[in-house]
């Protein structure tokens, strides 16, 4: 009888590509859905944030509760990273902890478990994904995500990544269209490219502009044959982004005009205290004035010394400035970095303010829903919506996967029936948040 295989994956997409990694590695185990027929569990932490370790944990503790007796039960990941010995002592009923070093030697520590070992494991340095590492990608048959890099060399005051990660260190340009052109062999042709800091990608190799040599890159392997459709990159840091790469973008037919910026804040004042550069003004609106440009960041709420006057600097950029997505964050004080030593804001402000600042997106973001209804769009069909059992879920190319939403189709002018890939589609009807959608051609 084939092993069976249970894996959570917690946090974000760069966890995703880890998490996928770990899949190749076990290939030969049958993946379920279903917790307590596992012989193995994977819980793939999150610990970037206070709210993402309590979910961790609680998602360690239910597996724990769930398994099946004798299933060997894995932590790893970033909070494993953080707190290996805290989770050892405080579940010891975990059989293997490892961090984020280890992706790629899971089997074999899965193995010596089996042999009897219990194993504490925090290898050295960070694993990075490359073109030789195994991946089944989950969750599309189109769409995959492209690791750039580990590590950040920021400093912001507020974050603890660097702590457990590490300083920059980016894969090579030739390691990243390999796996591209591998990926694409197998039939992906919609990519999305991630890191801690991509617009920081090969700076630690010598390249300042990376992200151009990249967009260069994946347009040569396009004129080649290659069939690459779509792609966009996440997670630009104002003080690496270059007029330059934002303009490349513009330029790229392969590349869509898809700005992820987390900004943080609007105050300077805030911002210097976070150790951030704050002069993007000029690149957000260049960013806006782009043809079909979709503009998304984030901003952290309650981030020592943001008093009233600096909250208002922020809820009047959001008000002036229309983003098309914003992610609102409650600050969270992590332990071990600058901005827990300062003097903390109570947290009934803090939520007070996410609060209102809640309420003047959620307006203006509904009121540039409305403006949807009418347009055509190209758009990436996989099946039925996860949310709408009799809808199929389409994701427009601007938008990234899980993130920026979806569009229902409910009806269809072709006569065809819709399988997976690409489509024309007409926005019919905006219900609340939702996009209503009918398919009127291919793509």
């Amino acid at each position: 009888m084939q092993k069976k295989l249970h894996l959570i994956s917690l946090g974000c997409t760069k966890n995703l590509v880890d998490s996928e990694v770990m899949l190749g590695k076990l290939s030969e185990y049958e993946n379920t859905q279903e917790i307590n027929e596992a012989d193995v569990v994977i819980v793939n932490t999150c610990g970037f944030i206070e709210a993402a370790k309590k979910e961790s944990i609680q998602t360690l503790l239910e597996a724990l509760e769930t398994k099946k007796q004798g299933a060997i039960l894995v932590a790893s990941g970033c909070l494993s990273e953080r707190y290996a010995k805290e989770l050892k002592e405080e579940i010891p009923e975990l059989d293997i902890i490892t961090g984020v070093g280890d992706y790629d030697k899971i089997d074999k520590m899965i193995e010596e478990r089996q042999k009897g070992e219990k194993i504490l494991s925090n290898a050295k340095g960070v694993f990075l994904a490359d073109e030789t590492n195994k991946r089944i990608i989950s969750g599309s048959k189109i769409h995959a995500y492209i690791k750039l890099s580990e590590g950040c060399n920021q400093k912001c005051s507020f974050c603890a990544i660097p702590s457990f990660k590490g300083k920059l260190h980016s894969r090579t340009l030739e390691s990243t269209l390999k796996e591209v052109r591998n990926l694409a062999s197998q039939g992906y042709s919609d990519f999305t490219f991630i890191s801690q800091d991509s617009s920081s990608y090969l700076r630690d190799l010598g390249i300042k502009d990376g992200l151009v040599e990249l967009i260069s890159g994946i347009e040569d392997l396009a004129k080649e044959g290659v069939n690459i459709k779509s792609a966009r990159i996440l997670y630009l840091y104002p003080a690496t982004t270059s007029k330059k790469l934002i303009q490349k973008i513009i330029d790229s037919p392969i590349f869509h005009n898809y700005f992820d910026m987390p900004l943080q804040h609007a105050s300077q004042k805030v911002l210097k205290t976070m150790g951030r550069n704050g002069e993007f003004m000029e690149l957000l609106e260049m960013m806006r004035k782009a043809p079909n440009s979709f503009v998304r960041t984030s901003f952290i709420l309650g981030h020592p010394g943001e008093g009233e006057e600096e909250f208002e600097e922020l809820c009047q950029l959001i008000e002036n400035f229309s983003f098309d997505r914003i992610n609102f964050f409650a600050y969270s004080k992590e332990e071990g970095t600058k901005s827990a030593t300062m003097e903390q804001i109570p947290s009934k402000t803090i939520h007070s303010r996410l609060k209102k600042i809640n309420k003047i997106f959620t307006s203006q973001y509904q009121q540039n829903l409305k403006k949807l209804k009418g347009a055509e769009v190209t758009a990436l069909i996989e099946g039925k919506s996860k949310e709408h059992e009799f809808f199929y879920a389409g994701r427009e190319l601007r938008f990234a996967p899980e993130i920026d939403g979806e569009i229902l189709i409910n009806d269809k002018t072709i006569d065809e029936e819709i399988t997976s890939g690409y489509y024309k589609v007409k926005i019919t009807e905006i219900a609340g948040e939702d996009i209503l959608g009918c398919v009127i051609g291919k793509a």
